[in-house]
């Protein structure tokens, strides 16, 4: 059973992937053990974003994704 993580803009640069997959079920402090420690800090900015399924969740640390979910972390969007 996997929780596939999306990687998106700059850190999926930290992450050298786009996307991976993971044991489910999932929670923040899974999450963030499963990452490496650059990439853990990196999730933890405020700026960071976590939606499942589509669906932005308000307290990143509220995370519980079950088998088959896909977690996006989205950083913050800069451009002109």
């Amino acid at each position: 059973m996997a929780i596939t993580i999306v990687f998106l803009g700059k850190l999926a640069d930290h992450a050298g992937e786009p996307s991976r997959e993971v044991p489910a079920p999932l929670d923040w402090a899974q999450l963030l053990a499963s990452l490496e420690p650059d990439l853990a800090q990196a999730v933890t900015a405020d700026t960071v974003r976590i939606a499942v399924n589509g669906t932005l969740l308000a307290d990143k640390t509220a995370l519980d994704a079950k088998d088959g979910a896909e977690i996006a972390l989205l950083p913050p969007v800069s451009g002109g």
